[in-house]
This record gives structure tokens, sequence and C-alpha cells, in this order.
């Protein structure tokens, strides 16, 4: 089956329906592809909220500069100030579309409740309690359901883009016939979970806002969705990937045999939480001048050190001396589920470990939100656009996600009224000689072995001898994982293995082309910033890897 329209979005989180909100108000016909729920994106999962500047004692100056720190000397700074002077307008167009964002002291009131973060200068993040990315992913659905010209597809994975350069595949492979002339995206083969079969779905113009990639780790507070598939589709197709090593782990997940990778926002520490040895001493003291307010790397490593030395499995978050009734109405979402595996946030610590967060890097973009395959944008965590640089600062993901969604969508446009890729040439997906895998069991042995060494290799302190390490076992698993996926018929599962070892080997790489440390990465062989040379992105391109 074969599908066609002017834009083609992979994925359902807000940098994806920013994207289709605005192309779908400017006439154009919108395919969202999925392969869960709509609903199921790493956005919903949001607790904390969106950074923008709404008040007069604070600035847009402040907000740059905060995240400018935050970022290590890799931030591009017209990028900065292009997204952070973009806020408001990303605010109204949220509001507009029916995101509830909480308000003062009374329900009528004019200004909005701002919280602060870690990072941060001022009180300036917009939430809804600490579900904000549920109600932002909700309000969005809404809206777009209504559309007459967006067609949403859940349960669909997507498999590999099509692009005019690529060549004939192996027999039990793609077939593609030749092109000439320049490069260009032209959609991508789908598999549909209801079916069984792979969808061919064309587009003008094709977005990756497929999310980040947590789940390349043991530990994370991703969801299961979060397997790096667009920065891999994007790779395999010939997009440029940068900063891959800033992988960042967020301080405070909650620690508990029964949770499973439950986020505890850093709003609470933003509002009061204090971080503790298990014996109730402060430690954040002795690593940052901010303390339980420093960027979130510095509190990862702070924590993580903490543990090796100590030998504790835990450190602890407190609230205890903050107001109960407060911290029930603002952050109900995190206090019922404390209450669920017996914490009482209110009377007792809350037991923390870091746990992978947030992909810093990804498809390298240009302003407007292009990869470097024409007719192919990439927005949200799957995207390095040079906003975060070597450190993201809280709350800025969907802030980038509403203004890139959006600014892609109108610097797509062109592509819309340009003169339209002949889809003629494209061929159906040929399953070939794949037949049906009775050995399900290597994707659960790989799966596992690489998130594995991943987190003992590759985690919160590097070296590189666990690098190269990480190296070799990676491309071991490549060959057998390859093998696996030309031989048998594409699953989900399948697919999300094949990502996952292609995101592995990226940061790898990347953490490996990188000798110092800086931000994110944090490497006990380069200790320090790289004293020779300036600041520069790590940037892959398929050469590299050959």
């Amino acid at each position: 089956m074969t599908h066609t329209s002017d834009a083609l979005v992979l994925g359902s989180g807000l940098a994806a329906l920013s994207f289709a909100l605005e192309a779908s108000r400017r006439g154009r016909t919108v395919t969202i592809v999925t392969k869960r729920e709509a609903t199921e994106a790493n956005t919903a999962y949001a607790q904390g909220g969106l950074a923008a500047v709404l008040t007069a004692e604070d600035s847009f100056d402040a907000h740059v500069e905060d995240t400018l720190t935050a970022g290590a000397g890799l931030c591009r700074r017209d990028i900065v100030e292009m997204v952070v002077r973009g806020g408001p307008q990303a605010v109204a167009r949220l509001v507009e579309a029916g995101v509830r964002f909480d308000r003062g002291a009374t329900e009528d009131s004019a200004e909005y409740d701002l919280t602060r973060e870690g990072g941060h200068s001022y009180r300036r993040i917009l939430h809804s309690g600490d579900i904000t990315g549920r109600e932002i992913q909700r309000a969005l659905l809404e809206t777009l359901r209504q559309r007459s010209n967006v067609r949403i597809h859940e349960h669909h994975s997507a498999i590999d883009l099509i692009t005019e350069r690529r060549v004939a595949g192996r027999a039990s492979g793609v077939n593609y016939r030749p092109w000439r002339g320049p490069d260009r995206c032209l959609g991508a083969y789908v598999l549909s979970e209801a079916t069984g079969t792979v969808e061919t779905f064309l587009a003008t113009t094709t977005v990756i806002a497929t999310g980040g990639a947590g789940k390349v780790y043991l530990y994370t507070t991703n969801p299961d969705v979060a397997t790096g598939d667009g920065i891999a589709l994007g790779w395999r197709a010939g997009a440029e990937v940068a900063n891959m090593e800033f992988i960042q782990f967020h301080p405070t997940c909650l620690y508990h045999p029964e949770a499973k990778s439950f986020l505890i926002s850093e709003a609470l520490r933003g509002e009061g939480g204090i971080l503790r040895r298990q014996d109730g001493t402060a430690f954040m003291e002795h690593y940052h001048p901010r303390k339980d307010l420093a960027p979130r790397d510095i509190v990862a490593r702070a924590i993580d050190a903490e543990l090796k030395r100590t030998g504790n499995d835990f450190v602890v978050l407190d609230c205890t001396h903050l107001d109960p009734g407060f911290l029930a109405k603002r952050f109900p979402n995190i206090h019922q589920t404390c209450l669920h595996f017996g914490i009482d946030l209110t009377k007792e610590p809350i037991p923390v470990v870091p746990a992978a967060h947030y992909t810093c890097g990804g498809l390298r973009t240009d302003a407007s939100g292009e990869t470097t395959i024409p007719g192919l944008f990439a927005a949200g965590e799957a995207a390095s656009t040079g906003l975060h640089g070597a450190n993201r600062l809280a709350s800025n993901s969907l802030l980038e996600a509403a203004v890139f969604g959006h600014s892609a969508a109108v610097a797509s446009d062109r592509l819309h009224l340009a003169d339209k890729p002949d889809f003629s040439l494209v061929a159906e997906w040929n399953v070939g000689d794949a037949v049906p895998s009775d050995e399900l069991v290597v994707i659960s042995q790989c799966w596992d072995e690489i998130r594995r060494f991943m987190w003992n290799y590759v985690g919160i302190v590097r070296s590189d001898r666990r690098l190269h390490r990480a190296r070799h076992r990676i491309r071991n698993l490549q060959e057998e994982i390859r093998d696996f996926y030309w031989r048998a018929t594409v699953t989900r599962d399948l697919l999300e293995l094949r990502n996952i070892a292609t995101v592995a080997e990226l940061i790898v790489e990347c953490a490996l082309k990188r000798k110092e440390s800086r931000g994110l990465h944090y490497n006990i062989d380069y200790p320090s910033l790289s004293p020779n040379e300036a600041p520069s992105d790590t940037v892959l391109t398929r050469t590299d890897l050959v």
C-alpha cells in the first residue's frame, strides 16, 4: 500500500505535533506515523515544564546566558537567541491550541505560576502540575484529530527512509532504482503492526521527530519507545549526526525495586528539595556554588561520586521541610506515585539514583531544522540544532521542540511550493528471501548486552579503555544483528534493536573523538577542557564508520 501526502511526520511528541499543526494550518496534507499510540511519546513523560521568558524581572539575555553556561561552550549563540526569543510566541500557540498551564493563586489569574529549575537564574518554567508534557500532548492531539488534512497512523514503525540516491539493495532487502541528480528524501518504508506488511509513505517533506535514545542504557527515565529510531534512520540514509557523546543523565530517578524508571522532577529541587547522603548529610555544597540547583551534569556526577565513595545504592532527596499541602498540590503525580511505592515524600526522603534521560546530540540541522539531506527535517530530541551544546538546560527541551517544530513547518513551505518530486520511480518494499524467525532470543540477548555495556562503559564517567571495549562489543554485535535482519522478516522488536545498535555505535564513536571532558562527557583520561583547541562539535558522516 502506498500513501502520499505533502508532509510525512515520524513521531508524535511536541516537535512532531507542532510541525503538523502549522503545516496543516498552511493547507498542506500531513501524515503522522507513530510506532505505538499517538499519546506514547517522550513528551508525555515531561514532568517539569517549558522554559520561556514571560515576566519583567526576567529577560531574554538572562535566559540566553543560562543556556550558554549550561552548554559549556558548544551552544550556537544565534540558535540560542532564536529559540529563547521565540519562547513567548511558542507559549501563545500552545495556549491557543488548548494547553492549560497553571496560573497564579486564583483560577482567573492572568499570570502563570512559574517555577525554577537547576541552571536557571529566574523563575521561568511554565507547568501543568507535574504532568506538563501529558497536558501539552493532550491538547495538540485533540486539535489535530479535528483537522481533515491530518491523518495519524498508530502502531506503524519506520524501517528506512527513501532517498533519491539510494541504489538497488540486496536481494533480501529493498529494491531501489538508480537516481540522478542531488539527493533528496522522498518518504519512508513503514511496517504496519496490524497487518505485518510494509507500506510506502511518500511525501515532499519528511520530518524526523521520534525523540531520544534513552533505552540504549540499562537505566533510563525514558519510556520504551525511546530507541533512537529517527537518529538511526537519518544516519543510514546518509545524514550527518553531531555530538552524540553528550547524553544527559537525570540526577534523580526513583530507586525502588518495583518502580520502572520513574522520574523525580528537578522542580522538587527548584522548590527547595535537598540531596543528602543516607546518613542525612547534605553534599551538593562540596560540588558546586549553586548546590542542589547546579546544572544536571554536575549533580549527576556528584551523586555518582557519592555512591562510589560510600558504596551505597542510592542517595535521598529530602523535601520533608517543605509545606506538605504545597507538595501534594504542586506535585500530585509524584506524590501519588511515591505513595504507591510506600514513600510519603512529605514525611520521608525519596531514594534516588541517576539515569539516562536526554540525548543532546542527534541529526545535524540548520536554523530551520533541515538536515544535510534536502527535504529531510529533524526537530526535538532527535535533532542536533546547536541549542543545547554540551549540556541541556532544564526545560529547554519542550521549548526547542515547540519552536523548531513550528519553524520547520514554515521553512518547508518552499518544498511544497516548488516542483514536486517524481514518486513514480519508487519501488515497493521487496521481502526477498526473508522469513519469520524462530530464534527471537537473539533480539532479547543482543538488546540486553548492548544496554549493559553502554551503562558500564559509556555511562556518566568514561575512560578510553572502557570506550574501546564498548566499540569492540558493538561492532561484533552489529554483524550479528545485520545477519539476523537480512534473514528475518521485520518486526518492531527487530527494528528497535537495529536502531539501538546504530545509536550505541554513534555514541561510542563520538565519545572516542572527544579528547577532553566537557559538559555531559566526562573522561577520566582527559579530565579537563582541551587547552589547544577552540570548542567544536563532534560531527560524524557515513565515511567515518566505513
